[in-house]
């Protein structure tokens, strides 16, 4: 398609980017004028995908001939605290899934009752804000089935994802990071709970035991060591209100690619 709206593009075409900002996934994005910016930049990109694109397209798969030799690890590598350490050491055996908020079943599913449901394997790319890309191959389960597995309550309208990991203490008083997304994405058939990359399981620096892959939007998206799934109406009782850590800190809520 030659409407390229990604977030990297618009920013470049707008000067933002120019200003340094924005240069990684650790950068905090404080300039009122940048932050008007990215909220139009936001804005335009989820109403243009969802105007062009109402029927789930996919994002585009690849071969295993394609995949990269090297796929790094962005953002945490292995999360602090005694509990992720004390599920390290039983290799996740102890670990559950907790999916609550705004559901009719709250659900507490280990790794074997998700790796018994339906599975999906798919071989993408992961996009990082940073600016490099890698291609691997994600096996778990579509986020859709967990999410009718707990029923949906009405009024429901995004997924938001609780990680173990923390990052330092700024801004809002809380480093936990958590990520969300719309009912519209949680739905799409590339959105999977992964617990395996590249036919292993999940290793902790990739997100073990498990990680969200929303495959249309960029990296940050992508939540790592995933323990509960909360079902919301809005995003205001959660630290900044903007939707996820990085999000709190400036960055887009959706990045679409």
């Amino acid at each position: 398609m030659g409407f390229d709206l990604t977030r990297r593009r618009f920013l470049i075409g707008s000067g933002v980017a120019a200003t340094g900002l924005l240069t990684g996934c650790d950068a905090l994005v404080e300039n009122a004028t940048v932050n008007d910016v990215l909220q139009k930049a936001e804005s335009l990109t989820l109403g243009t995908q969802r105007l062009l694109m109402p029927h789930q397209p996919l994002a585009r798969e690849y071969t295993e001939a394609d995949m990269s030799p090297v796929f790094k690890a962005n953002g945490t590598s292995q999360p602090d605290g005694e509990e992720y350490a004390r599920l390290m050491e039983s290799n996740f055996a102890d670990w559950k899934l907790t999916v609550n908020g705004m559901v009719q079943r709250p659900l507490e599913l280990s790794l074997a009752d998700l790796k018994a449901m339906a599975s999906r394997t798919q071989i993408t790319r992961h996009d990082c804000v940073e600016g490099w890309s890698a291609i691997g191959k994600w096996t778990g389960v579509q986020l859709g089935l967990v999410l009718e597995k707990a029923g949906l309550a009405p009024g429901a309208r995004f997924a938001v994802f609780h990680c173990a990991d923390e990052y330092e203490k700024t801004l809002d008083g809380s480093g936990q990071y958590y990520e969300s997304i719309d009912l519209v994405d949680a739905w799409h058939p590339q959105t999977i709970l992964a617990y395996s990359m590249n036919g292993k399981d999940l290793e902790v620096a990739h997100g073990a035991p498990l990680r969200l892959r929303v495959e249309r939007q960029l990296g940050y998206k992508h939540a790592k060591y995933v323990m509960r799934i909360e079902l919301v109406d809005s995003f205001k009782g959660l630290w900044g209100g903007k939707g996820g850590f990085w999000e709190d800190r400036g960055y887009e809520w959706y990045a679409g690619i």
